[in-house]
Parts: structure tokens; sequence; C-alpha cells
């Protein structure tokens, strides 16, 4: 059932993440370790071909190289999900619903009588599901409270822990107007050294804006070159056009013109065309060569 594999692998790293006031997305590292590498592994074992998937999105094996596809419905599409696989493990999967929008596949289950032709899509995070995710993460790090300010240090009121709030975060802060200044109210930044949340009204966000992004720990399917590509900063986000320069191995940097609430922790998925070219996860934020206190 692949419990340790997932202790080790997965939950330990979210775990990690958020000790260090980072948002990390567990449901890609999930598919990247889990799904197509602890269970691929051992299906390969059992001598399969490949192994299937209900995920949206295709591989196209027409090139010799296994391609990573955006599926066919553009609103269900996961691709940004499995934008961690490599090559080789994207060789042995076939994904048979990405060529079918989700329409098509409620109809089929339908005519099939399945037992999930009605079920409701699944919106938690894989391992922890529906439940209260602050009562879930307080099981594992306890909550630091400290203070909550504006970024010119005015103090607006009290957190209950850094790790329960991510960057652009609305809801859940509690504040109503202050000193003349109208909610909403949004987390705009973090200050780990002295436990501080930092927050502004819905009137000064600017400091939510970003231009760079230093992106770590990547895979890159494609022939590797500088240049233009789009990319996703988070799930179903609208493409944003973006320049990529590769560093080393291990790092290169996004450039982009002002997106708001680019989270370190999370993944930044790189697009040419259709095609999911790779992805790693954002490390440091910048705007005008500063570095933004989001972390």
């Amino acid at each position: 059932d692949f419990v340790k594999e997932y202790w080790d692998r997965v939950f330990t790293y979210f775990l990690n993440e958020y000790k260090l006031n980072r948002t990390p997305n567990p449901d890609v590292l999930c598919n990247n370790e889990i799904k197509f590498k602890a269970f691929l592994d051992y299906a390969m074992l059992k001598d399969v071909d490949y192994i299937a998937m209900g995920h949206y999105a295709r591989v196209d094996r027409s090139s010799g190289r296994a391609k990573l596809l955006r599926g066919i419905d553009q609103n269900k599409d996961q691709s940004y999900f499995l934008s961690q696989l490599t090559n080789e493990q994207l060789s042995k999967v076939i994904f048979p619903v990405g060529d079918l929008n989700k329409d098509e596949v409620r109809n089929i289950a339908r005519k099939l009588d399945l037992a999930v032709k009605d079920k409701k899509d699944s919106t938690g995070i894989c391992f922890i599901g529906e439940r209260d995710f602050n009562k879930f993460l307080a099981n594992y790090l306890p909550a630091k409270p400290g203070l909550m300010t504006r970024l010119d240090g005015t103090v607006i009121g009290k957190h209950y822990g850094l790790m329960n709030y991510t960057i652009g975060q609305r809801k859940g802060l509690g504040i109503g107007t202050i000193d003349g200044l109208d909610g909403p109210w949004f987390v705009v930044g973090k200050e780990l050294g002295t436990n501080t949340l930092l927050v502004e009204n819905k009137d000064n966000l600017d400091y939510l804006k970003s231009d760079k992004a230093i992106i770590t720990n990547y895979v890159w399917r494609a022939s590797k070159r500088d240049g233009k590509y789009t990319a996703k900063f988070r799930y179903r986000q609208k493409d944003v056009p973006v320049e990529v320069k590769f560093l080393n191995d291990k790092e290169f940097v996004v450039t982009y013109n002002n997106v708001s609430a680019v989270t370190p922790g999370q993944v930044c998925a790189i697009y040419d065309g259709d095609e999911c070219v790779g992805s790693g996860f954002i490390n440091e934020v910048f705007y005008q060569g500063e570095r933004r206190r989001y972390s």
C-alpha cells in the first residue's frame, strides 16, 4: 500500500516545507514519487507494458520522445500536476481520458452504469481530503502565534502561526475596516525571523506583484534552451508569457511582467505551446531586483 514510501517521500517533504513557511504542492510530489514511481516500479515487476491513470492529460510518442501534452478539456487539464514526471516515467503511462472532456467521461460512466458515474470531483489535498487543513497540520507542527502587521510596521492584529497562511490569501484573516482602510485584506508577505505576517488591504497590493523567480530542482523533458515559453505558477492559472534562462543543472530563472502571488514552494510548470516541457519549485521571488519577503 506504499505507506512507508508515502511518509518518506511525500509527507516528510510536505512538513519540512511548512516548517520553512513555504507552501508546498503535495499532489505534484505524490504523482512523481508514488503513483508514477513506487507504483510504476511495482507494476513493471509484473511485466506490464503500461500503467493507465485517470488524469486529464495526454502523452505523445510520435517523435520517439514521450511528450506531456495538455488534456483536451482545458478546464480539467492536469498537466500541471504531472509536470515533474521524467520522460522515462511518461513512456510507460497512458491517460485514457486525456482526449475526452469531462462531460464525455460522465456520459460513458452513466452508459456503463459505473458506481462513480455521479461522484463529485475531489478537491482536497491528496492525503488530507476534505478535512480541516489547519487542524490536520497542527497534529504535526505546533503553531507559533505572532503579530500581523502592515508593510510599514503598523500592527493590525495577531496571527495563529505563519504556516497557516499563504501569499495572496484573503479568507480567514479576521480584519475589517481599520483606520479608514476598507477590506478585504490580503497576506502579502511573511517574515520568518520575527514571526510576522504581513498584510495589506485591497487598495495596497503592489507588494504581491513580482517580475522574476528562481526555480529549483527542475525536471526538463525537451531540449534545454533559454528563450520564450509560457508558465503556470499555480493550477488553473491562465498561461503567463515568460523567458527562461538556465543557471545550472538545478536552477533556472523565469522573468515575466507583474504577476501576483507567485508563491515559494509551489510549482512553476513551463509550456511550449501544448507541451509541458518541464517544471521546478519556486524558491525566491523578486520585483525590480528586490527580493520579496514571501518566506
